[in-house]
């Protein structure tokens, strides 16, 4: 086995002692049998489907016991291959397995994913013992109460990570105060109870990883009074944003953001989210509202998830800002999102794209949504590569035309859909490609989602007499009768006056 092969290779030629290891090592073996054995016919036999209630439940707090063991274990362990693993690169113990971080050696012994390795490292840091550099004994840990809890396997590895708010405070705290809180974690998580005025123990529940770092923040906000500058002071140092490379059609985005940025980010979020279903739908048609004539249609219900929200008001609000004119520009220009397509892949709708910064092909979508409101510069070349001509389709709707289509629609076209006008596209309703022009009466606003899902969404658009119409799924609409967009306030005073003056109003005395 190769995790075993890590193990065996590092202890090749290796000059301490083993001591009690050896026969703990094969105690472990033993469980590890012993736990296979035990669980086999379970497996075999969906015994756990069978079970009451109380039998699952019994059985799931062994597992967690046995689970709060061993990863206290690994924290110990890990934390030796911290201790061992200092110093000159050739001397250290993750050069002799082979390894590149201590990381790298818990994932490759464990085979736990890196975030969960990351986990067991922290919590390694936070129980970690120095050595006395005079006696050679072991020195007591920076919490020890924790370390004992974890060794009483009351604690795991993410309860052993939720005191580490105060190992990072420790520096501006008074030990004796560190060790009053350090004691109060210990006792929570071993489920005991302590009377303030009469010291009186009882037990109780133990406490959950999450109830322990609460505790853990509330100990160290009393005690770390000033601790509120070097907080952020951290969190400065430590902003930071990946975006990993594509694969399969997205890129993972990673990282820690300032808490006013995050703040920031979930306001637009919650100023793009479409609300639920919240009534009716007063559109007009013919002069008439439709809920006058009895059949009136539901406002659209979003059924994106939260995650899938979060995403569409980044991508919305990234847009906003690169045509917004107040970015640097880039190559004497705005920042501007360059797809490469063949002629004749875009013309069938079929193929691949490449995305100028995106490391692998995407489909051809991508290039169909940049083209419909983006310009379009034809490059030819000859068979043997070299480019022969250069010509530029400009399709972009001009900031006048932006402003007129904007009052007359209001917003994203799409009942139900609440985006403002200004976080919206503009959308080609016949494709440029297609014959279609760049004036008002061919764009119409959409936002980011609504954009980019039209062809699939059962949604369509037309405009008729400069004025554009919808027609809903199925679902919403049984009938699919194609109905005026509701369009902006001030167009809809302007029917409304309409329909008043074609009616006789009575008046009284």
């Amino acid at each position: 086995m190769p995790d075993l092969a890590v193990l065996r290779a590092v202890n090749v030629g290796d000059p301490r002692q083993n001591g009690d290891m050896k026969p703990a090592l094969d105690a472990l073996r033993d469980v590890d049998a012993a736990l296979a054995a035990a669980l086999a016919p379970v497996f075999a036999s969906d015994a756990v489907h069978e079970a009451s209630d109380a039998l699952v439940l019994e059985a799931m707090a062994v597992a967690g016991s046995i689970l709060r063991r061993i990863e206290g274990f690994l924290v110990e362990a890990t934390d030796v291959v911290r201790g061992r693993s200092e110093g000159p690169r050739d001397e250290r113990m993750t050069t002799r397995a082979g390894c590149g971080s201590v990381s790298e050696v818990v994932q490759r012994t464990t085979r736990m994913s890196g975030a969960s390795a990351g986990a067991i490292v922290r919590a390694a840091g936070v129980v970690h013992r120095e050595r006395s550099m005079t006696s050679g004994e072991w020195l007591p840990a920076t919490l020890p109460a924790v370390r004992d809890a974890m060794i009483a396997g009351a604690v795991g590895s993410d309860g052993v990570v939720a005191a580490s708010v105060l190992v990072e405070a420790s520096g501006r705290i008074d030990r004796d105060a560190l060790l009053l809180a350090d004691a109060a974690l210990g006792e929570a998580a071993l489920g005991v109870t302590r009377d303030v005025a009469t010291g009186a123990v009882e037990s109780g529940p133990q406490a959950s990883a999450q109830e322990l770092r609460v505790l853990a923040q509330v100990w160290a906000s009393v005690l770390d009074q000033d601790g509120a500058e070097p907080v952020e002071a951290s969190a400065m140092r430590r902003r930071g944003l990946t975006v990993g490379p594509v694969r399969d059609g997205l890129a993972r985005v990673s990282g820690d953001v300032l808490a006013e940025v995050a703040a920031q980010w979930q306001r637009n979020c919650d100023s793009l989210s479409n609300p639920k279903v919240r009534g009716g739908v007063g559109f007009v048609a013919d002069g008439v509202g439709v809920g006058d004539s009895g059949d009136a249609v539901g406002e659209p219900r979003d059924t994106r998830t939260h995650a899938q929200k979060m995403h569409d008001a980044l991508a919305t609000s990234l847009d906003v800002a690169a045509r917004s004119g107040e970015l640097p520009t880039v190559g004497g220009g705005a920042p501007t999102l360059v797809v490469y397509a063949r002629e004749e892949d875009v013309v069938a709708g079929t193929g691949w794209v490449e995305v100028e910064g995106i490391n692998e092909p995407v489909g051809i979508g991508v290039a169909e949504r940049a083209a419909c409101c983006g310009s379009i510069q034809r490059v030819t070349c000859n068979d043997r590569g070299r480019i022969v001509g250069l010509s530029v389709t400009d399709r972009v709707f001009n900031a006048i035309q932006r402003k007129a289509i904007s009052l007359r629609d209001g917003g994203c076209v799409i009942p139900g859909c609440h985006v403002p006008a200004g976080w919206c596209e503009i959308h080609h309703v016949t494709d440029h490609a297609l014959g279609g022009p760049t004036h008002t009466d061919n764009g119409v606003l959409l936002c980011w989602v609504h954009h980019r899902t039209l062809p699939t969404s059962g949604w369509s658009v037309v405009m008729i007499d400069g004025v554009p119409h919808v027609r809903g799924p199925a679902w919403w609409d049984p009938e699919r009768r194609w109905r005026p967009a509701a369009g902006s306030r001030l167009r809809q005073r302007a029917r409304v006056g309409a329909v008043m003056g074609h009616r006789s109003w009575a008046g009284t005395g």
